[in-house]
Order: C-alpha cells, then structure tokens, then sequence
C-alpha cells in the first residue's frame, strides 16, 4: 500500500525544479509550492520554469501550482522541502503547528537553519511537533543540472520510518534517477551541510591554482574529518563510504554545477567573500554552513581544521592563501 500520497514540492528553485522532473518520472501528477504568482503564470505561458532549468519542459496537466504555502501542504500527503535553508524560518513562520500533521515530510535541503544551527528534521521536531517516524530526508549525488540533462544520479531516502523510506525511494526510482534507503536522518542531513563546506575548500584550492593531486588529498582529509564529525555528533553506526556521504562530497567539491565550489575558486582568484556572492546571484549553502558548524561545534569541540579554516576565510578575513598552506602543514 503506498502511503505517500500525492507529492508537493515546495521551492520554485533549481532544486525544487529538478525535484519536480524526478517525481513526475514516476507520479502522475504533484502539488507544487512557488512563492510568487507572477512566477506560475509565466510558467502556465512557457511551459517551464521561467528562471530555473529552463530546457526542462513540463506537462502543466500534471501540475496544481500554489502560491499559499498552508494550502499547498494541506492538499498533499508528502511534503518534499527544497527551499534554501536561510528562507525556511521566513518561509514557515505563519504556520501552524499543526499544519502538518499526518504528512509525511521530507527535506531536501543542503543546508542547516542558521541561527538555531538545526537541521531540518530537528526543526521540524521542535517547531512543528512533526514524530520523527513523519520526517524524511532526500540526499545524495545528485545536480539538478544532471538532471535537467537527464544523465542518471542518485539519492538516498532516509527516515527512521523505513517503510516510508522505501515508499518514498519507490516514487522517485526511475531511469535517470537510482534511490536507495537509509535510518540515519540526521547524519545524512549533517553530511549535506558539510560537503558544501568542503567544496568552497576545494574551489579555493582550484582559484589558488593547486593541481589534482593537492584536491585529492584534500578530499580524503575532508573524508575523514566528515566521518569524526557525524560519529561525534550523531553517534551511529555508518558507511562513510555510501553515495549519501562520500559520494555527494565528491561531486560537490569536484563538479562544474557546484555553486559552493564556485564560490570557493572566485574567492581564492582574489575576489572578496561579498563580492563573489554578488556576482554568482545564486545562493551557496555553504557559506551559511560554514558558521552554523562553526558555531555547533562548539558544543562536540571535534577536530575540524578544513571546516574551521574555511569559517575563518569566509568570516575573519582570513586570507585563502595563509588557511590552505596551514592545512598542508596539518596534511
């Protein structure tokens, strides 16, 4: 029996729209939350996203937009969350507690509710009175832009509730998309946040001009200080190795599509922290990460040199040059 329901995609972003494609592979039909009303109508008028992915066509017969955020989840069994993390608080903020009860909710955010440095799931907890059998997470390598172009990727479905883990992997799986399953919530959600962090590593190392070999010992250092990080903060038994963890860090710190990595390499070229975010005009989650992490560890004191020196470049005006020859020192 499928307890999913129909679907909802909330965010009208790249994420959200690359979401949309994945579940209409399989669905017949979804509910879609996009904040702006002149937004839908010029989708209804083009037959796509009018600023996002905008080569991927839609059938709009199988879509009911929203702009009323409460209606939208009201009108849906699972809720599939893919507003960037900095938005969420003002996104939610006139909801109810009990808007969603009896949902099934899903983040697929990459990034952690700064200022309470939650991540979603325990946002939902707190906030919303959601069980953790309600709350899902969708994590993985994964580009939406691999998606738009149809080039198979991968998620994992992870909830405590492995039945609606499994359902879940069930409603995306198709040709371009592989969905596997996992118990380990928060560590996935964690894992999310840290890659962002460690492609800005990477991207500065690539505008700093370090070659291949420098980035893969970096990745590996950024391996192991993710896996003494989540084994700190969310003590479980896991496989660092699984596509969740190591696989979605390697394609954020190594891709082209990576706005972290971007980021990153604009500002080991020269350019100053607020200058790159204004040219890129897109949101990279790692920055808000970055001192979320920061923050929270203040609390687990684990050893994170690479997530710290990025803090450090990002927020102290640390230069790129003196935070990468000190992590070959640590190497």
């Amino acid at each position: 029996m499928d307890s999913i329901g129909k679907i909802c995609i909330l965010g009208g972003g790249t994420w959200g729209t690359a979401l949309a494609k994945i579940v209409l592979m399989n669905r017949k039909s979804i509910n879609w939350f996009i904040r702006r009303d002149d937004q839908i109508n010029l989708f209804y008028k083009l037959g796509h996203n009018p600023s996002y992915l905008t080569n991927v066509k839609f059938n709009l017969a199988q879509i009911t937009f929203y702009s009323n955020l409460e209606k939208a989840i009201k009108e849906s069994g699972t809720i599939i969350i893919a507003i960037p993390s900095p938005y969420v608080k003002q996104y939610f903020r006139r909801l109810w507690y009990n808007t969603f009860r009896e949902k099934f909710v899903v983040s697929a955010l990459k990034g952690i509710i700064p200022p309470d440095n939650r991540v979603m799931s325990e946002f939902l907890t707190a906030g919303y009175k959601i069980p953790p059998e309600n709350i899902g997470v969708l994590s993985g390598p994964c580009h939406a832009e691999e998606v738009a172009l149809e080039r198979l990727s991968f998620l994992t479905a992870g909830s405590r509730n492995l039945t609606m883990a499994k359902q879940l992997a069930e409603a995306i799986n198709s040709r371009i998309l592989k969905a596997g399953v996992s118990d380990d919530v928060i560590g996935i959600e964690l894992a999310a946040v840290l890659k962002n962090i460690y492609a800005i590593a990477a991207g500065i190392c690539q505008g700093l001009l370090y070659g291949d070999n420098f980035q893969a010992v970096l990745m590996s250092n950024c391996a192991k200080e993710m896996s003494r990080f989540l084994d700190g903060a969310a003590p479980l038994e896991r496989n660092i190795t699984e596509p969740h963890y190591l696989g979605d860090m390697l394609v954020t710190g190594y891709s082209q599509f990576s706005r972290n990595r971007t980021l990153g390499a604009m500002i080991g070229k020269g350019y100053s922290v607020k200058s790159a975010q204004l040219e890129m005009e897109m949101i990279a989650e790692g920055y808000y990460g970055a001192k979320c992490i920061h923050e929270l560890n203040s609390r687990f004191n684990i050893i994170m040199p690479i997530a710290e020196t990025v803090y450090r470049i990002l927020y102290e005006k640390l230069s790129p040059q003196n935070g990468i020859k000190t992590l070959i020192d640590y190497f």
